[in-house]
């Protein structure tokens, strides 16, 4: 079985930083896409930030150059550093990554987290 388990998130003031961290466990054989996903009240869960297995990295636009998503390959982890918070970045924030289980190398099935609450207030 596969998990992904945040760490991380909390209250911060506007114009603070917070770094979110993602780790993969289980029977895992590789890890491709991971990506941070963000879900506001009575809004849609949109993508924040993803990164491919080779580094290569997007954005959505409201937090190009505040944003910056990495990974630990041999930790299988993902990092989020979000600096200059602003209150419309409150929201769930969850990890999403495609997993190949050891009993299935070939298949990458998408596994989430179980989400940790950002919250940008004075």
């Amino acid at each position: 079985q596969v998990q992904l388990v945040e760490s991380g998130g909390g209250l911060v003031q506007p114009g603070g930083s917070l770094r979110l961290s993602c780790a993969a466990s289980g029977s895992i054989f590789s890890i491709n896409r991971m990506g941070w996903y963000r879900q506001a009240p009575g809004k849609q869960r949109e993508l924040v930030a993803a990164v491919t297995s080779g580094g290569r990295t997007n954005y959505e636009d409201s937090v190009k150059g505040r944003f910056t998503i990495s990974r630990e390959n041999a930790k299988k982890t993902v990092y989020l550093q979000m600096n200059y918070l602003k209150p419309e970045d409150t929201a769930v924030y969850y990890c999403n990554g495609e997993v190949a289980s050891w009993g299935t190398p070939g298949v990458h099935v998408e596994y989430w987290g179980q989400g940790t609450l950002v919250t940008v207030s004075e």
